[in-house]
């Protein structure tokens, strides 16, 4: 992690959008990451589907990746990969904690090098949503965006107890705060009340830079 040189550009390298959305018939709340990346698709494909590269910059995963099949990363989320279109998209099941939401992640050539869209659809909770609103999920996923920024362009693996560490120095202090207050402002503008929204920001923010003997 300490080769980002400006933690608050690395996290403006995401664009974030937040949609309101229904599934069975119950309402949903869609947040939308979208980073670009100078590696070509194939490499980004493979960086994010291949069980030996997956744990160099996320996390291990077991399972048989293929659609139907079900997986688990470990110490995260398992589910089911419901649908695989190498090497454009995939989409799958999202279960942690009791709970089942749903993710999309697309790519497609951009500028020469690869535009990856995740989309995280879940269940509206009322009482989650108004303590932290989007930037709950939106902020794990923004750090592991940018995990796979650092290993498409170095080749280099990550240690998740270094990502730990990272995210309460001051350079991740200020991604973090980046990255949540972005995620709020995308809130806003899907309708939620500005006020709470910041609000919900500064809560996130407080949940990823605070030490955990704090």
């Amino acid at each position: 992690m300490s080769i980002i040189i400006d933690p608050v550009a690395t996290a403006g390298l995401v664009a974030r959008e937040v949609r309101s959305g229904e599934r069975g018939g119950e309402p949903t709340r869609i947040a939308v990451a979208r980073r670009s990346y100078a590696a070509e698709q194939h490499d980004v494909w493979d960086a994010v589907t291949s069980a030996e590269r997956l744990p160099r910059w996320f996390l291990p995963v077991d399972g048989d990746l293929a659609p139907g099949g079900r997986y688990q990363f470990e110490g995260n989320a398992g589910g089911t990969i419901e649908r695989c279109e190498a090497p454009e998209s995939f989409s799958v099941t999202w279960e942690f904690g009791g709970g089942t939401s749903w993710v999309t992640v697309t790519l497609r050539p951009h500028d020469g090098g690869t535009l990856l869209e995740l989309v995280h659809e879940a269940p509206v909770q009322p009482e989650f949503w108004e303590q932290y609103g989007p930037g709950a999920t939106g902020v794990g996923w923004d750090l592991t965006l940018m995990g796979l920024g650092l290993h498409l362009d170095t080749g280099a693996g990550s240690d998740p107890r270094e990502a730990d560490t990272w995210s309460v120095s001051p350079d991740g202090v200020a991604f973090v705060r980046a990255a949540a207050t972005a995620w709020g402002e995308a809130a806003a503008a899907d309708g939620d009340d500005p006020e709470a929204a910041r609000a919900a920001a500064e809560r996130t923010i407080a949940f990823y830079t605070t030490p955990p003997e704090a």
